[in-house]
């Protein structure tokens, strides 16, 4: 568990570890330089399963390989501070990824919680054990970082997570791991995203869309097969084309810095249609001649039928 400033949460996640129905974990928690009382509430902890253990800040990436380094368990799972597992969550992980020895990685359903306007549905990923496996893996892996259970050695393997990427290392790290042996679904929701008004990787837009595409990237230069077996054509479509799919749902949702980023992103790469072109080219332009382009638009689109 990589901890930074998340004292007003370490209650309900550590909790949530606590609460466990298969008693025999150990939590490492990794403090990240915090400036608030995190490592003290974490040092106050009586039971002797959690260990605790500070660093100055050096993102999540580099919290959580330290962790790996000490941790003592054949299986690794992640739980970021503001988030939390159902009591049978280890329980049931550990039961479904024993029941096929070969296998690496476990995933499970997740939801997300206080999203605004009564979203977050439950979600239950597809299985991804089937002919188009890599490819829908290098699509996108539809579980986020704590809803998964691992074999420790297969991720250090892996060399672990990349420090460089503060968004989509846990994509990385699944895409190098479940693309080389069987993974196993739970079609259960068992792990809980939590949205809160505080600093959260999720909230910066721009960057998770483009270094989820690194992220590609580096799967591609390390896997020149894979590349070669998709195509130039289909290749483009997982990668610059899902970079601005996300760029346009930036733009829908009026969240116009990080459109603008992606779509320039997009654009030196020659990518899109001429339609994409025309909602795409504005981004080079200042952002407040930008929103005014925007606002003659629908401004346009709402106009009355006939002479006013």
């Amino acid at each position: 568990m990589p901890c930074y400033n998340a004292a007003a949460h370490l209650p309900t996640s550590v909790g949530s570890v606590l609460a466990q129905t298969f008693s025999g974990w150990e939590l490492i928690t990794i403090d990240d330089g915090s400036s608030d009382s995190t490592l003290a509430w974490l040092k106050s902890q009586t039971d002797a399963r959690i260990r605790t253990f500070s660093q100055a800040n050096q993102g999540v990436s580099a919290a959580r390989n330290a962790g790996l380094a000490m941790a003592h368990g054949r299986y690794v799972a992640f739980l970021d501070a503001d988030d939390t597992w159902t009591p049978d969550f280890l329980a049931t992980m550990l039961a479904a990824l024993e029941t096929v020895p070969a296998a690496v990685l476990a995933y499970c359903g997740w939801q997300n919680l206080g999203l605004p306007g009564g979203r977050g549905e439950p979600f239950i990923p597809p299985d991804y054990e089937n002919a188009d496996k890599a490819e829908t893996l290098f699509a996108g892996c539809r579980w986020p970082i704590h809803a998964a259970l691992v074999k420790r050695d297969a991720i250090l393997a892996t060399n672990g997570f990349d420090p460089e990427l503060k968004n989509a290392e846990d994509y990385a790290l699944w895409l190098k791991i479940a693309s080389t042996a069987p993974i196993v679904r739970v079609p259960e929701v068992l792990a809980f995203y939590h949205f809160h008004g505080g600093t959260q990787a999720s909230n910066d837009h721009a960057r998770a869309a483009l270094q989820h595409w690194q992220a590609q990237r580096q799967y591609l230069q390390a896997h020149p097969a894979f590349s070669d077996a998709l195509g130039a054509v289909r290749l483009r479509e997982l990668t610059t084309g899902e970079l601005l799919q996300r760029g346009y749902d930036c733009y829908w949702q009026r969240k116009l810095p990080a459109a603008r980023r992606i779509f320039r992103a997009v654009m030196k790469q020659g990518y899109g249609t001429l339609t994409d072109w025309k909602y795409m080219l504005p981004a080079w332009l200042p952002e407040s001649w930008h929103r005014w382009l925007i606002g003659r638009r629908d401004r346009e689109r709402h106009l009355p039928d006939g002479p006013l």
